[in-house]
């Protein structure tokens, strides 16, 4: 075989395995691809410096890793808001269409497995990215190089993120279980769970073995022209991607109800498991003008299919403890494999559901799980009761402290500070991620903190000195300061983190965001109704704001001396214009995204709100412009066209 023979070769082996991976209609026998194959192969050995990179020898995964390193996405990728039946889905649209109403939508399953992001520069795969918590995960490109359905070149010349599921067939996956059957070892749960755990192989070789699939769904950083979703993929497909056993453009809720019915009714024979379907906005101009929440894309939800129900058996009801001091009652139930994950325990969400289905220990349940979601006990079965069955007793002691329990009616809560429970969890959230992300407190950290009595709550943290640190067991000079500059790091942090950190309950990162831009530092001090003025603070969380403040207020303070929080910076007084001191709606189309335009009004000193009152100064609006424009015309409020608050603007 010369050079050109062996370029041959390759194109043609590649086409055959293209086929036979991407297209499921092989072209050929195994006998003819391993033939070429090893021809390949031979050539290579020979002339290692002629080796193509687009070469089906490449993808043999022969490297083991000490392990993997973090990489950040060029672009973030995004979780997906989940709805579960069709009045869920008509209130997605509805908002949807409230934000624009000329749009179609793009539909394709939703595939149950582990997210990958491919990005290929000047044609050639670079790097495959696992999800991780979406900004940064882990490089796993010698894996994804073995996944024979991922070109290792594509004819797009420009950097592009091409994110996708990497999943498992069924029938491999009863292949791979009966193999570990025979071996002796662990069983997979379910092909999800299988194709995670093949995926981050340290041992890209038995990546390789595992004949995992890839099944792209969207992109990421990309220079793309096309103005819709579904002509985008299209693309995708095109430069070699394996194609989705089903899509569709809907234009209506009817549409999108119809296919989903279709979907759910074939999950069963697709070769791969799904877990629902996920409808998108198909305009690309609608999608960047809907923009994002914090957690999820206004434009895109996740329609799940109804959960699978079993019937088990109570074995009995255990307690939780809650950082915020909540006891939460959760049934153990006799092992049950529902669609390939075996349950062992249900929610009960509270007491008063115990009550109301009265659920006695031994009864025979229907539980149902949906999704990720912890299953639920959604009905007795009385009628198979045998006289064994025993009634439940409400607690009155916490199961951690023993200390009595204070009984609000649907709650229960431990109302002791010290209580091992809420101190070790208030403290690991204190220093999570989402809070003050303080490097190295751990959850062993902290239980070995409490238990050593060096720590007994948050304030504690700050006691803390290397001295006392090395007196205990397993702490070394350098983790131990380590800890302390992590500590000590946190201060400063900005007020949001602050307030996220101190675990009110019903109070996360959107709100704590909401208080510390309306408030500041004071914030302990608002009213509930200046603190339900706030944007997404609704009554609830008004009051559990107002009692933790009233219960902890020394806490607060003494944390706030120790940590010196950072107000957001305000906004220099804006000169004298037509808009400020306003209250100001946007709707409809606009040439701007609405972020853009919002941040233009804020600096002039107007309040944008997301609804229209007889507190609405003006109305913009642009194209299609909906309800908000007909209620602003109903109720007298100034209607102005962008065009005229662009005048009024440079006027």
């Amino acid at each position: 075989m010369n050079y050109e023979e062996y370029i041959n070769a390759i194109e043609k082996l590649n086409l055959y395995s293209y086929h036979y991976y991407v297209l499921d209609d092989p072209l050929t026998t195994d006998e003819v691809y391993d033939k070429l194959y090893h021809e390949i192969l031979e050539y290579e050995q020979k002339n290692p410096q002629e080796t193509l990179k687009n070469s089906p020898t490449q993808r043999v995964g022969d490297v083991v890793s000490e392990g993997f390193t973090k990489e950040k996405h060029l672009s973030r990728m995004w979780s997906l808001e989940d709805v579960f039946d069709a009045e869920g889905l008509e209130k997605w649209l509805t908002k949807s269409y409230k934000l624009d109403r000329n749009i179609s939508f793009y539909c394709e399953p939703k595939f149950d497995g582990a997210s990958l992001n491919l990005v290929y520069e000047d044609g050639v795969l670079t790097k495959g990215i696992t999800r991780g918590d979406g900004e940064v995960g882990e490089l796993i490109t010698q894996n994804v190089k073995t996944i024979k359905s991922i070109p290792l070149t594509i004819e797009h010349k420009e950097r592009i993120e091409i994110r996708g599921e990497v999943v498992l067939f069924k029938s491999e996956f009863e292949k791979i279980n009966a193999q570990r059957t025979m071996s002796n070892e662990a069983l997979f749960a379910n092909p999800r769970n299988a194709a995670a755990g093949s995926l981050r192989q340290l041992d890209s070789s038995i990546t390789a073995e595992r004949n995992l699939v890839f099944l792209p769904y969207g992109v990421g950083e990309n220079t793309l022209e096309q103005k819709l979703l579904s002509e985008k993929m299209s693309y995708i497909y095109a430069l070699g991607f394996r194609k989705p056993p089903e899509r569709a453009v809907c234009k209506d809720f009817h549409e999108i109800e119809s296919i989903y019915e279709q979907m759910a009714h074939d999950r069963d024979l697709y070769p791969m498991m799904l877990d629902g379907m996920v409808v998108k906005v198909n305009e690309i101009a609608s999608q960047i003008d809907m923009g994002y929440t914090v957690k999820v894309p206004r434009f895109s939800v996740a329609y799940k299919f109804p959960a699978v129900e079993k019937i088990t058996t109570v074995k009995e009801i255990v307690l939780q403890v809650g950082r915020t001091g909540a006891v939460t009652p959760v049934a153990i139930v006799e092992p049950t494999d529902i669609d390939g994950v075996v349950v062992e325990r249900a929610t009960l969400h509270n007491f008063d559901e115990i009550q109301r289905k009265d659920i006695r220990l031994g009864d025979k349940v229907i539980i149902l799980r949906s999704g990720d979601v912890i299953p639920k006990i959604i009905k007795v079965l009385a009628h198979e009761r045998d006289g064994s069955e025993v009634a439940y007793e409400r607690p009155t002691h916490c199961p951690v402290c023993e200390s009595e329990l204070l009984d609000e009616g649907v709650l229960l809560k431990c109302q002791n500070l010290e209580c091992e429970a809420r101190v070790v969890n208030s403290i690991i959230y204190f220093a999570s991620k989402a809070c003050l992300n303080i490097d190295g407190l751990g959850n062993k950290i902290v239980e070995a903190l409490f238990t050593s009595r060096l720590v007994k709550s948050v304030v504690d943290l700050f006691d803390l000195t290397l001295e006392k640190l090395l007196a205990l067991e397993g702490f070394k000079e350098k983790k131990s300061q380590n800890l302390l500059d992590a500590i000590q790091n946190a201060r400063g942090c900005e007020l949001w983190r602050f307030i996220n950190s101190l675990g009110i309950e019903h109070i996360g990162e959107v709100a704590s965001k909401s208080l510390s831009a309306a408030f500041g530092f004071s914030f302990v001090n608002a009213s509930k109704e200046e603190i339900i003025a706030c944007e997404g603070i609704g009554e609830e969380m008004a009051e559990s704001l107002l009692e933790f403040v009233r219960v902890n207020a020394e806490t607060i303070a003494k944390l706030q001396e120790l940590l010196a929080p950072i107000e957001p910076l305000q906004r220099a007084e804006a000169s004298e214009n037509p808009f400020k001191g306003k209250t100001i709606v946007l709707t409809g189309s606009m040439s701007l995204s609405r972020d853009q335009i919002k941040e233009t009004l804020e600096a002039l000193g107007a309040k944008v709100s997301g609804s229209v009152s007889k507190k609405t100064d003006f109305l913009i609006y642009g194209e299609d412009a909906g309800s908000k424009h007909d209620k602003a015309m109903d109720l007298g409020v100034a209607c102005l066209s962008e065009e005229e608050m662009r005048a009024l603007i440079d006027g």
